[in-house]
Formats: structure tokens, sequence, C-alpha cells
């Protein structure tokens, strides 16, 4: 995990008396441009009113910063859903070895594109949430190939202009429901509150982390882009919180002990191969006392064998060299019944102290060289993370059940710089207030209007925490420069990512109904090029959809302006305590549909 040095070093300023006047506006208008890394339109920002609001909105004025103009084109349609850093056009790049191509792998500088993705040709408003749950629109997500190769297994159908989710899968072409109802009959935690968050790598559709939802369990629906065709699109059109991603050579950018369960049903991940290093990364993010949960090959391999296109001896030694890998790693088998096989990741600290003490253990203990929560571009490597000690109340089993955990303390809150219980109760009282503020700034907030929502850099998911009732979830991001707070946003029960916003996100053009920022701007300047930060906020927001833009009153009107080439409106609001310091933009993005089918993108 990298820690970002806030205290920043000032221009030094005391010469300039000392330079001709001409020299003295070329520095002063050089220093601007690396503090804002924007660029601003030259005339005033157009005020618009982009919600009915109660308080009356302030004057957008042309930035003093930046004085130099921007305009972005539209990308050619063949761009409607590019993702930068997991771009199918730049595979043959990269190593097949362990799909490695599938991995991050973002642009240089010099070939980040410079244009505004295009929705496709008859995209439209999604259909709201929970309607959403079982039907979208054709045209939002324009991809035949998964629906003639899955169709037969009930992930979706077409019908019209609409795809249906019937709510089937793989291992469970009869419906979902019956599905998880079995495993809440093998893990009773399911039920109580004990269980709050989960992961499914490789998710399909997302019908799995769907239905649990109305269980009151939030799930991270996990899948790399691939031959299935937009997976993740389909979760997050329907509503579902999902990421781009793939256990392949490089640690999943979440902290250790986060998840309460983990699910793979017939994801094909080769458990057992390279040293058992996919196992291992389901066993760092995984919280002591947390469940594995398995549907598919080599489960109930005796009868299943011939549908595999495989013999029973190969399944036979399959299955005993994941349960002997399990054991190794001090899983411990929970239940099993049917099509799922269910462990439990030991809480004990004994069976870790066995590993630590035994030299010929195999997966090894890692060694305290590898920081458990360094999860952003950090290499897999074959050892087991063993759970410090020093956590008492970090497992499952001691965890406050949902929803009392929400605004608990967690003990990892200690490890955060200066974090205490006493920091933790005012941040949730202060994010309280904020959201009662923002509904009032933006009414749609609450309403089915707003459902897939990020806080882009949140600190310990507050505003996650206060708009809980509001039918919508929150993907809260702690930037991998910041101090490392995900681990307390996990402990409360929500769910989050690392990021860096130098870089895209590892998500599908139009995905979020809602984008939070609380500083961003003025924290990251100096680091990253704003203006692209920006581009990819229009990417991943969906036509017609918000931002909350939060930032000092010296970036409001310089991001106001670029916005406003983003072909977004925006209105410049009061904070809930009127600070002279601060502002809080209100924008929302149009929707248009592409001029330029057939050009180039630039």
């Amino acid at each position: 995990m990298k820690y970002k040095d806030e205290k920043y070093e000032k221009a030094d300023r005391g010469g300039s008396r000392l330079l001709p006047k001409t020299l003295s506006l070329i520095l002063l208008c050089g220093l601007s441009f690396y503090l804002g890394g924007l660029y601003c339109g030259k005339n005033n920002v157009e005020v618009s009113d982009v919600v009915k609001a109660e308080s009356s909105s302030l004057d957008v004025d042309d930035s003093p910063q930046v004085k130099s103009a921007v305009s972005f084109s539209e990308c050619s349609s063949d761009f409607q859903d590019y993702t930068p850093c997991t771009d199918p056009r730049k595979w043959k790049k990269y190593g097949t070895h362990r799909l490695t191509f599938m991995e991050r792998h973002c642009p240089p500088v010099f070939d980040r594109k410079q244009c505004l993705v295009p929705p496709p040709n008859g995209y439209k408003p999604p259909i709201r949430w929970p309607k959403s749950k079982d039907e979208c629109w054709y045209r939002n997500v324009p991809y035949d190939w998964i629906n003639k190769q899955k169709s037969n297994q009930n992930w979706l159908r077409k019908d019209r202009e609409k795809f249906i989710f019937p709510g089937g899968g793989t291992m469970f072409p009869h419906g979902v429901s019956a599905y998880v109802d079995l495993m809440q009959d093998l893990i009773p935690e399911m039920k109580d509150g004990t269980i709050r968050t989960a992961i499914d790598t490789g998710c399909g559709v997302a019908s799995w982390g769907g239905d649990l939802l109305d269980r009151g369990i939030l799930t991270v629906s996990l899948a790399p882009r691939d031959n299935h065709e937009a997976q993740v699109q389909f979760a997050l059109e329907r509503g579902i919180p999902a990421i781009l991603g793939i256990i392949s050579t490089q640690r999943l950018p979440f902290p250790s002990n986060s998840f309460d369960m983990a699910h793979c049903s017939r994801c094909l991940i080769p458990w057992t191969e390279f040293g058992g290093v996919y196992l291992l990364e389901v066993h760092r993010i995984l919280r002591p006392g947390g469940f594995w949960v398995l549907s598919g090959p080599p489960v109930n391999y005796e009868n299943r064998w011939k549908g595999w296109d495989t013999t029973i001896e190969e399944q036979r030694s399959n299955y005993e060299k994941l349960q002997e890998l399990l054991s190794s790693m001090c899983f411990k088998m929970y239940a099993k019944k049917d099509d799922i096989a269910v462990w439990q990741k030991s809480s004990d600290n004994l069976c870790y102290n066995k590993l630590s003490n035994d030299p010929d253990a195999y997966p090894p203990k890692c060694d305290d060289s590898l920081e458990p929560d360094s999860a952003w571009y950090t290499p897999l490597r074959p050892c087991v993370v063993v759970p410090s000690p020093k956590l008492k109340r970090t497992d499952l089993g001691s965890t406050v059940k949902w929803p009392e955990r929400l605004h608990t303390t967690p003990e990892r809150m200690s490890a955060v710089p200066g974090g205490n219980g006493g920091v933790f109760k005012h941040d949730d009282s202060k994010w309280k207030t904020r959201a009662k503020h923002y509904k009032k700034l933006l009414p749609s907030l609450g309403t089915d209007k707003i459902r897939n929502v990020m806080d882009m850099n949140t600190a310990y998911g507050g505003l996650a925490a206060a708009l809980v009732d509001d039918p919508l979830w929150v993907m809260n991001v702690v930037s991998s420069y910041a101090a490392n707070t995900l681990p307390v946003v996990f402990d409360r029960g929500l769910i989050g990512t690392y990021h860096d916003w130098c870089e895209a996100f590892s998500t599908y053009p139009r995905t979020y109904d809602l984008l939070h920022v609380d500083g961003l701007f003025t924290s990251e300047s100096q680091r990253c090029d704003m203006k692209y930060v920006m581009l990819e906020m229009d990417r991943i927001l969906r036509p017609s959809g918000y931002a909350i833009i939060r930032e000092s009153s010296y970036f409001a009107d310089t991001i106001a302006s670029v916005a406003k080439e983003l072909r977004w409106s925006c209105r410049k609001e009061q904070t809930e305590s009127e600070s002279a310091n601060e502002k809080v933009l209100i924008c929302q993005k149009k929707l248009w549909y592409s001029s330029n089918a057939n050009s180039e993108t630039k």
C-alpha cells in the first residue's frame, strides 16, 4: 500500500518581485496550470437548473487559474464499450500465460484518448431498480454472443427490445433462488446478519449477487473482460455491484481479511495450479471465519463427471488435491450437499502457528516483508497471508452483526494514522449531515432515479453509511496513494476497492448514476492530469447521470469549465456550513448520440 505525502512543497514566490512583469505573468500562469492540471473554456459557464433546489445557486465564473481553451471531440462509435486498461485491441501485446493479457494494462500518456465515449445508437435511460434486476434494454448492452451461448442455461434471453434475466446460471439453470436457499441451509450465518459482504469470482451476469441483495448481503461480482462479452456491464446495467477483474498474476484490489464469503460457481479457475496462488488470494481477502463456496468441478464429481468431458479418476484426483491444498492453508470442510461444497477459513491461530513453525510447510507462511493489504499492482506469491494475532475482533465470529456493525467502530480503525473511535464517530455524524444537505441540492438522491453510486475518494465509507436506507449501493474507492482506510470500510459491512485516479477505473462506460468527489482534485492535482480524471468520470457516468463535486473554491470554477466541454450542466452551491473555502458543484451529464459513427477516433 502506498502512502501519499500530503505536505506538498509550495512553490517559492519570494523572488518574483525581482522579475520583469512579463516574466512574472508567465510564471504565475505556469504555476496555475501545474496546480490545476485542467484546461478551461474562454467563455463563462452557463449555469443550468440541473435540479430544482431550495437554495439559490451561486454564479460560476471564468476560471482565474487557467486561460487556455480545451475541447473534446467525440470518439468513434466502435469505442462505445471502451475500457482503457482492459482493452481487447491491446491484448496481443501481452502474454497469454495465466491470462495476463486480461489484467490491467493502462495506455501510456501519449496514447490516451481525449474524446467523449458515445452511447450505442438507440440507448435509453436504464430501467429503474428493482425492475432492472430482471430486465434491461437490449440497445444499452447490445451483445448477442452471450445470449446465443448461454440462453440454454437461463443466464439471459432476448425478448424484442429487452434482455430478460430469468435468474439462471451454469450450476443453477432452474433458478438462482433455489440455489441460494440450499446454500443458506448449509450456512445459517447467511440468515442472521453474520455474513454481510461477499465476492463472486467469475460472476456471469451476477444473478447470485442480485439474489443476495434481497437477503441483506452485499456482493462484489468480479469478472474479466473476456469472450463472455460484458458480464460486468450486464451486472451494472441491472443495478448490481460489479467490477472488472481477474485472479491472474496480481492481487485483487482489496485489503486482507475483508469479505465474509467468497463464491465460485463453475468459474473454471484452476485452483490447484501454479502453487495454489489463486486460492491463496481468496484466502487473503477472506475474513478469518469466513466461508468459501464452490459449486461445479470437481465438487460432486461422482455424479457429474460424464458431463465435464473428463474421467472420474481425473476428477477424483482434482478433488483430493483441492482438499489437501485447502487444509494446508487452514481451511476446514464446513458443509457439503449435492453440487455445493463449503469450506471455512480458520480463525484459530493454532493452525497458522503450525505453518510458521514448519520450515517444510507448503504453501509456506508469507514473510513479513509482504504487506497483507498491499493490493495495487502487487504480484501474487505462493504463500499464506497469516491474519495478525493482534486483531482480536476482526474474525467473522467476533464481528458485530449487520446492521449494528455499520456504526460500530471497527478494530482496524486504530491502524489508520490518527484513527480512533472518536474520529470514526465524528466522521459518521459529519456524513449524515452532508447527505441530508446533498438531498436538498439533488432531490433525485434517495429515489429510484439513482441506483449505482461511486464515492471516488472516501475515507471510512461515511457517505455510503448515511445513504444505506436508500434504494442504492455505493462503490467506495480509496486512493492507492492515501492512508489505508479500506479495511475500515469493509469492517462496517460496506464494499469498495483501491484505485489510482491517474488511471482509468475497472468498469465499462455508462455504469454509474452518481459520482461523488470530496477534495479529489485538490489532493491529486499535483500527481494526475485532472483533464483525464474528468474524461474518465464522463466515461463511466451514465447519460443524464449526476456528479456531486465537493472542492475548494479555488478549483470549483475550473472544474465547472471543463465540465461544460464534457457537455455537462453544472451549478455551484454552498456547503452545509456555507464555507467560503469550499463549494459544491451539482452537475448532470447530457444524453447525446454519436454524430461521427464512421470517423476515426482522435
